[in-house]
């Protein structure tokens, strides 16, 4: 069901307005810590999340590839500030690594650099994001950088690059936003490298000067483009939309052109789209579904509201159950 076209607008307001609460630090430390408030924020975040604990999301790993597709898994949390925490953060991702190891889950592991100090320094965000990339190399499992707003980017590609040149972590793998105009650039300097490439539209609060709208029919046409790009290079790759057209043009290249299912998947994030990468699985296109973990929800539950403001009402729902 869509929106009649001429509230789009303010559909088109109200998203950007939830997106720039996401990013409002002080919210968010008001909405996961006030004994008030935090219990409405758990209720609208279970339809999303996985749980609060290692423990949980390997459950529900275990639940996704009950289902036929592979997963990966997240640890939330962006912008730590605080160099001890940040390795603390990471003590709890190489946890997850280690659980996913000794159960020989099909599981990748996700993670923000900022979340692993990024912004305290980048040669911490790189030493942690190496540490846990080479434990999972040790498990033959790969890493998923994600990425960030766009003031962090340039960090983020850096520390990506270096992983694959200084340390030849070809098991590293990086998120790259298909709505920002510099991904016309940075999309052919990032396939020289051999890491999986994971496209999304993104859900980012980005100016219109740095990147297409949202709902635009412009990003939608830039979107199959790059990934008909990637999907013909033979580059490892995951298609990870829920823009169920996008989905059925992309499947049908796929099948026309043959392509080797070794070096693509379509990927779908937990309580959304299930019905959509279970009929692709079903298909026989390889799928992988996303779970994230952890208290620091609160970005992460806003920015998939805001992908689809009419999730507000069912937000509500949740809240009232």
């Amino acid at each position: 069901m869509a929106f009649p076209s001429e509230w789009q607008p303010l559909v088109d307001q109200a998203a950007s307005k939830l997106r720039a609460l996401a990013l409002d630090e002080e919210a968010k430390e008001k909405f996961c810590n006030d004994p008030l408030l935090r219990p409405y924020m758990h209720k609208v975040s279970q339809r999303y999340v996985a749980g609060r604990t290692v423990e949980d999301a390997i459950q529900r790993v275990e639940q996704i590839i009950g289902r036929g597709h592979a997963a990966s898994a997240e640890y939330m949390g962006e912008s730590v500030r605080d160099e001890g925490f940040a390795m603390s953060e990471t003590d709890v991702f190489l946890q997850l690594v280690l659980a996913i190891g000794q159960r020989n889950l099909n599981c990748s592991i996700s993670f923000d650099l900022s979340h692993l100090g990024s912004l305290v320094d980048s040669e911490l965000g790189y030493r942690n994001a190496r540490r846990i990339a080479l434990a999972a190399a040790e498990i033959n499992r790969e890493v998923m950088i994600s990425i960030e707003g766009a003031d962090r980017v340039d960090d983020i590609y850096a520390i990506y690059t270096r992983l694959h040149r200084e340390d030849d972590l070809r098991n590293v793998g990086i998120t790259v936003p298909a709505k920002r105009f510099r991904t016309a650039q940075d999309l052919p300097a990032l396939m020289k490298l051999p890491g999986r490439i994971r496209l999304v539209k993104g859900a980012y609060l980005d100016g219109a000067d740095i990147s297409l709208e949202r709902n635009s029919p412009e990003l939608a046409s830039t979107y199959r483009r790059y990934a008909q790009e990637l999907l013909l290079s033979g580059h490892k790759c995951s298609i990870a939309t829920h823009d169920r057209s996008i989905q059925a043009d992309l499947s049908a290249l796929i099948l026309k052109e043959r392509i080797d299912p070794r070096w693509f998947e379509f990927e779908s994030l937990i309580g959304l789209g299930t019905e959509q990468i279970d009929d692709l699985q079903a298909r026989g296109f390889p799928t992988r579904e996303y779970a994230v973990f952890g208290a620091e929800h609160f970005l992460y539950v806003l920015n998939r509201i805001a992908e689809e403001p009419m999730r507000v009402y069912q937000a509500i729902i949740d809240v009232m159950a």
